[in-house]
């Protein structure tokens, strides 16, 4: 059951960030890039203080350096994301992106041994495939943006490999908070650096980047750290993968686009990805019964 509660944790904050992309476009049209990361994590630090705030209490020094290690690695992956956005194509954003499904489980296998499991490595590799058939213009040209995406991508699989690793010994809404308060003040410091301190007030822009702050940052980071206390690392990035899937939904539902054979395909090959990492679990479930039922014979 609490295998299941993390599935649906992460598949509902894949859904989030995917409805992310639409509120993102309309919020670049009144913030900068830098604005509005600050607001989002600013923002997102509040909430879960207040709301949380008597698990401060219990703050020591091994949460403390795990939660600041995850707001770095948070906070990095967004500003390498959005820098390298302003040289490369959104597409090709989205796919090197997406190539941190792939990089987690080698990660986990280089620095901690962590045996490559076939099902979760080829569900893995598939739902790469699914993100570059979905979002890809097809282009052989790498630029500076193409660089820092990719760091990226680098960043959010350590995120997503350490934040699986820490909420196994760690309260996991306190390593979100934690994470949440070191992004935001990395955030603010940059944005008063680049003295970009003048924030419109805009309607649509101030409701556009609210949502990012307490949906796409808040709600959706809290069920990803709740959410990986009961699975893998690959396991949880093979489903977030399906935050492209879940954008292409929602842009298509507004009529920002078309939807297309290759979108359609795309989302197939990265909804077979998540079969196949589910196909592991149930034959080792039948396996044991069959084991247990031969020993008593």
């Amino acid at each position: 059951m609490r295998k299941y509660i993390g599935e649906i944790g992460l598949t509902f904050t894949a859904i989030i960030w995917g409805s992310g992309f639409v509120m993102s476009a309309l919020a670049l049209e009144y913030y900068t890039p830098y604005q509005i990361l600050a607001v989002r994590f600013i923002i997102g630090a509040l909430l879960l203080s207040i709301v949380f705030h008597k698990r401060l209490l219990r703050v020591d020094k091994s949460v403390l350096w795990k939660g600041a290690l995850l707001g770095v690695f948070l906070y990095g992956a967004f500003a390498l994301q959005t820098v390298g956005l302003q040289f490369t194509t959104p597409s090709k954003n989205a796919f090197l992106t997406g190539v941190n499904v792939v990089m987690v489980p080698l990660i986990a296998f280089i620095l901690y041994k962590r045996k490559l499991d076939t099902f979760e490595w080829f569900g893995a590799v598939l739902a790469l495939i699914g993100v570059a058939v979905l979002s890809l213009q097809w282009s052989t040209t790498i630029n500076i943006g193409d660089v820092l995406t990719l760091g990226c991508a680098v960043m959010f699989a350590f995120h997503i490999l350490y934040t699986a690793r820490f909420v196994r010994t760690e309260d996991a809404i306190l390593l979100t908070l934690l994470q949440m308060v070191v992004a935001a003040g990395i955030s603010s410091v940059t944005v008063i650096g680049m003295g970009e301190t003048s924030f419109s007030m805009e309607p649509k822009g101030v409701s556009s980047v609210l949502y990012l702050a307490v949906f796409s940052t808040t709600l959706a980071f809290l069920m990803q750290t709740v959410g990986q206390k009961h699975l893998s690392e690959t396991k949880a990035a093979i489903i977030l993968s399906t935050e492209s899937v879940w954008g292409m939904i929602f842009s298509v539902a507004l009529a920002y686009e078309l939807l297309t054979f290759r979108m359609f395909l795309g989302a197939l090959i990265i909804f077979i990805a998540i079969l196949l990492s589910e196909v592991r679990p149930l034959l080792l479930k039948k396996r044991i019964p069959r084991q247990v039922k031969e020993h008593e014979i």
